[in-house]
């Protein structure tokens, strides 16, 4: 048995209509956005009462997916530090390859979006940078090179 792929990465967010025009910003579409709840979604997560609402947004070659998620109930529970450094452990950030690293960071200014750092480049390949997007989620941007 071997997996037959990744389907997606889910974050949890507190404001979604923020977070989905970030990702929109950035080039995602909306595939979909639905409430969740019910025994099975109960069932599935292992939290009772569950009640949220989804955003599954879509990267347009249709091969990967970001499912933000926003919970009503339980209430979400805070994650610790509210902007951690990249070195923490656990997931800390989604990368997505650009085609002009420079425009891409002027159109996320918009919604809030800040470097870490600066954009940097490796060798001839790729120009790359982190940025903190919305809730803290961090986003690396790769444009490649040539």
């Amino acid at each position: 048995m071997a997996i037959q792929r990744m389907d997606n990465v889910g974050i949890v967010v507190d404001d979604l209509e923020a977070a989905i025009a970030f990702f929109v910003e950035l080039g995602m579409e909306v595939e979909v956005k639905a409430p969740i709840e019910g025994l099975w979604a109960d069932r599935t997560v292992g939290l009772d009462g569950l009640r949220s609402e989804i955003a599954m947004m879509r990267i347009p070659d249709g091969h990967g997916k970001l499912e933000l998620t926003k919970y009503h109930a339980p209430a979400p529970v805070g994650g610790g530090a509210q902007n951690p450094p990249p070195n923490t452990l656990g997931l800390h950030r989604v990368m997505f390859a650009v085609d002009d690293i420079d425009d891409t960071i002027a159109r996320l200014r918009t919604h809030g979006a800040e470097l870490l750092g600066e954009v940097a480049r490796f060798e001839d390949s790729y120009r790359l940078c982190y940025l903190r997007g919305p809730e803290g989620i961090i986003v690396a941007l790769a444009e490649q090179l040539g």
